[in-house]
């Protein structure tokens, strides 16, 4: 289970396991509606293309722009996880842009929630992989 977040507008944004088209998680956003009704709409459905992402088991983090970035355990040509980017579009709907695909050489499982420092870039852990096998701090420069 991951950690939901909230945007200025008190939108809640948060992330599945699995569930999705193709069970392999997706990435969601709650809004809250008249009478303490919440709606939910998908913003992203990972699949198991060998590009995509896979699994996402930490939540996401937001930038001032209302980008959204998180990782997934497993997705990417290497099936040893992503850093991944979601935008919102004019047109209402949001598009990935994966950052990073981790190879085993630089980490794999991704597993804990990414931060950003003051310059904007963003930092993570990897469970596994690396240099002696005991995983990996990484730096992604969006």
């Amino acid at each position: 289970m991951s950690g939901l977040i909230f945007d200025p507008a008190g939108n809640l944004y948060g992330t599945t396991n699995g569930g999705g088209y193709q069970d392999v998680g997706m990435v969601f956003e709650l809004s809250s509606q008249a009478g303490g009704v919440w709606a939910a709409k998908t913003l992203h459905n990972f699949n198991r293309s060998g590009t995509d992402g896979e699994s996402p088991a930490a939540g996401v983090i937001m930038d001032s722009a209302g980008n959204l970035y998180g990782t997934t355990l497993g997705g990417g040509p290497d099936n040893d996880g992503t850093v991944f980017e979601l935008s919102p579009t004019a047109q209402g709907s949001w598009s990935e842009k994966i950052l990073h695909s981790f190879d085993g050489s630089d980490g794999f499982y991704p597993d804990a929630p990414l931060i950003f420092d003051a310059s904007g870039h963003l930092y993570g852990t990897t469970f596994l992989g690396g240099a002696n096998a005991g995983g990996e701090v990484f730096e992604i420069i969006p």
